[in-house]
């Protein structure tokens, strides 16, 4: 069973070698790795091809932002199982694939999630918060809350069936997705109690006050769109848990 890995990249020299290190360090063979750079202006490409690598595909060429990079790399993929590793990120541990494909082969399930750790891009060994989907469930959409979608894996045949990430959201296509995929298709998934992936801070989706406003109105958007009935309310409210969970944390570690 194949697993593609789609990588999307723009500037990313400072951290591509990462990413690309920790897919090249999976125990499981059946990997490929597709990258998919938006013309980037520094020297990404020419790290990514420095090294041997598991990349099977590299295209760089301007792009429509991000869903429409990773759009482009998954219909590119030839595996039967296609999970998202931004450039900025690594897999938790080198056994992390195995363990993926072998819920995929052993289960029958179509998507698989997991947890994710966060850390500071000067101190990638210091966890400053930890990102649980143990307690998602569908419902829980409307208060804007998903499984961490960096853990989320997939059979590819969904996206063909159920369509690929709207390009029309800036920040939310990635909750709009997991809404159609597990909430309104109601495709057979399993959460699995570890973490998939280790991210830096500092997100597109968090990076100010303004794009967090912004990506709560694609939230609203998402929801109404696939017949999820909300509000401002709701969502916002999903604030008080978040810092529950990040004192939480640092209390306990």
């Amino acid at each position: 069973m194949r697993i593609s890995i789609i990588t999307v990249t723009y500037n990313s020299s400072a951290t591509i070698l990462d990413c690309i290190a920790s897919v090249n360090s999976q125990t499981y063979n059946d990997i490929e790795h597709i990258v998919i750079d938006g013309n980037s202006s520094d020297d990404t490409i020419s790290k990514v091809k420095s090294i041997p690598n598991r990349v099977k595909k590299i295209i760089s060429e301007p792009d429509n932002g991000i869903y429409n990079a990773m759009n482009k790399g998954i219909r590119l993929a030839e595996g039967e199982i296609v999970g998202i590793l931004n450039s900025d990120d690594f897999l938790f541990n080198d056994n992390i694939l195995s363990i993926i494909a072998s819920e995929f082969i052993n289960c029958q399930i179509d998507a698989l999630y997991g947890d994710i750790q966060f850390v500071r891009p000067e101190n990638l060994k210091r966890i400053v918060r930890y990102y649980s989907s143990k307690k998602f469930r569908t419902w829980k959409f409307k208060f804007g809350f998903m499984p961490a979608h960096p853990s989320f894996y997939v059979k590819k045949e969904f996206f063909e069936r159920l369509g690929y990430y709207k390009e029309n959201y800036k920040i939310g296509a990635d909750f709009e997705l997991l809404i159609r995929f597990l909430s309104r298709s109601h495709i057979r998934s399993k959460y699995i109690q570890m973490p998939f992936v280790t991210m830096r801070t500092g997100g597109i989706s968090n990076k100010s006050f303004k794009s967090n406003i912004e990506l709560n109105n694609e939230i609203l958007c998402a929801c109404r769109e696939n017949g999820i009935k909300t509000n401002f309310l709701y969502i916002y409210s999903k604030y008080l848990i978040k810092i529950f969970e990040f004192v939480s944390y640092k209390f306990y570690n």
